[in-house]
């Protein structure tokens, strides 16, 4: 029998010269003959026909003896070594340093290739978020979420109160720290998103001094941080498909943001994108956030009433929040509408609900408007809605004071499946509309705004936009009053008082209007269009 040590130079591994120890054929008897003889060079198992049969055929070789190239079996310490041992052995005092780091491979695992210096990531955990980007009312928020105590955050209140800011701040920080993660941000509409929360969340990045590790996409609208691959997506509620098929490429959605929550149809609807989006881990945080609607019935305001496990309600209003951060002109409104409308500044700035039931104006004053009254208005304004059969054209003439906040509407003009120029007449003779009066029409149709301009009119399409609708109604509903002089103006009279907020099947309210019955309430849009788009949004 053979030693090891004899024998060294025998069977080298790919890259030496030498051949690996099989014994030659004349030790079986001549060269290999097919047929039923004993030849144990025989494969009676037949061809392996996976990867798997191979891997079971070498492993079965390897445990067989270790032979010389004489026959002879290879020996060490009185052992026979097997197949598998001697090639570990030979790998191991090779003076091939390929052979060598294949069996530290074998015997320790692969050893991971260190990254170029630029190529190493840049990101890493975020301790704390500094306490000067942090409003005072949210401190005890911060600690309850970096220690998890709740997996729900529900923050609501008034405007300027910062609780946006703070929620974008708490995704990055929880992305950051969390590995395995993402995010999804969502709006009841979808085309909202990119000049809300997405910049949000941008200035998030750079307050946190981490603009260089993250990656900002607008279509599709999304933010990458770097050093992980982890995703912050962006989606709109009134798509749900585009929520379904959010895929993150590992891990798992553990981070959902709500904004505007009493903008989404209902509890149901928020539901639903939970369920689909939020699951495959146990860590995981959900904000929601809105300014309370006006209307206590609304189904926003009823959720936060209502007691939920693992749930963390707060509520915030701009007072506790650094006046610097808000600037003189912001606190210069707010005062002014606490002084002329206490009932609107309740609502939209210290975010409590005043209102009950389904009404979108609950400020309509009806009353006689007197030629005393009409002669001091200076300015009119004027708004039309165009007509489709079975729909009307409504024309409304109002006036709007800004010291007192208060819309005066004095006269209308309503007509079905009539023609622009017999509509041009009509308020000409019934509107008391002058052609040096600039008349802002619906700029869906241009047409119509053309024909009029033919005709002698000062016509203009209105201004619209991104959730101008929204706006505009919260504008009106949030003036001192609007006082309609119902001889003057019947039937926006009637659609001013009866205009309720938009219902879900299970008639829960939402923040939504419905685009009926609605004509005079989009005409006298339509006439304070400059007015309310001089406040911006």
């Amino acid at each position: 029998m053979s030693e090891v040590d004899e024998i060294s130079v025998v069977m080298e591994m790919p890259g030496d010269e030498s051949e690996l120890p099989v014994s030659p054929p004349e030790h079986f008897g001549g060269p290999f003959k097919p047929g039923k003889g004993r030849d144990p060079r025989i494969n009676r198992l037949g061809r392996p026909k996976s990867f798997d049969q191979l891997r079971k055929l070498a492993q079965s070789i390897a445990q067989e003896p270790a032979k010389d190239k004489d026959g002879e079996f290879i020996v060490l310490d009185g052992k026979k070594l097997t197949i598998g041992e001697y090639i570990m052995r030979k790998m191991a005092m090779s003076a091939n340093p390929l052979m060598v780091k294949e069996f530290v491979k074998t015997a320790y695992g692969q050893a991971p290739d260190a990254p170029a210096e630029d190529e190493k990531p840049k990101g890493s955990p975020l301790p704390s978020i500094p306490i000067d980007l942090i409003a005072s009312p949210f401190t005890d928020v911060y600690r309850d979420v970096k220690e998890h105590k709740h997996t729900e955050y529900v923050l609501y209140g008034g405007r300027g109160s910062t609780k946006s800011s703070f929620i974008s701040l708490m995704i990055v920080y929880l992305l950051v720290n969390n590995p395995t993660i993402h995010a999804l941000i969502t709006r009841q509409v979808g085309n909202t998103l990119r000049d809300s929360v997405f910049n949000q969340i941008i200035w998030a990045i750079n307050e946190l001094g981490l603009s260089e590790t993250f990656k900002y996409i607008a279509n599709p609208m999304q933010i990458t941080y770097l050093p992980t691959g982890q995703m912050i997506y962006f989606r709109g509620g009134d798509d749900p498909n585009k929520l379904k098929s959010v895929k993150p490429p590992f891990g798992y959605i553990g981070i959902l943001w709500f904004e505007e929550l009493d903008q989404f149809n209902g509890g149901e609807s928020v539901r639903k994108v939970e369920q689909s989006v939020m699951r495959g881990g146990d860590l995981a945080w959900t904000f929601k956030s809105f300014n309370p609607p006006r209307t206590q019935n609304n189904w926003a305001n009823q959720y936060i009433i209502i007691p939920k496990e693992m749930q963390l309600r707060h509520k915030s209003s701009y007072l506790a929040v650094p006046p610097e951060w808000l600037g003189e002109p912001w606190l210069a409104e707010a005062a002014h509408l606490q002084k002329v409308n206490p009932g609107a500044y309740d609502h939209e700035y210290l975010g409590n609900p005043n209102f009950a039931g389904g009404l979108v104006f609950g400020n309509v004053v009806i009353r006689k408007i007197t030629d005393e009254e009409i002669n001091e208005f200076d300015r009119p304004l004027n708004g039309i809605d165009w007509g489709f059969y079975p729909d009307p054209a409504h024309y409304v003439k109002c006036f709007y004071q800004p010291k007192t906040m208060t819309l005066y509407i004095y006269n209308e003009v309503r007509r079905y499946k009539t023609s622009n120029e017999e509509f041009y007449n009509a308020i000409k003779e019934d509107g008391d509309y002058e052609d040096w009066e600039t008349v802002i029409c619906d700029s869906a149709e241009p047409k119509s705004v053309a024909d009029f301009r033919a005709y002698g009119a000062l016509a203009r399409g209105a201004e619209k936009g991104k959730e101008s609708v929204n706006y505009s109604m919260k504008w009106m509903a949030s003036l001192t009053s609007i006082v309609i002089d119902q001889e003057r103006a019947p039937e926006t009279a009637k659609e001013f008082l009866e205009y309720e907020f938009e219902r879900t099947k299970d008639d829960e309210i939402i923040s939504a209007y419905p685009d009926e019955k609605n004509h005079s309430i989009d005409a006298t849009r339509y006439a304070t269009n400059l007015v309310w788009k001089r406040r911006g949004e």
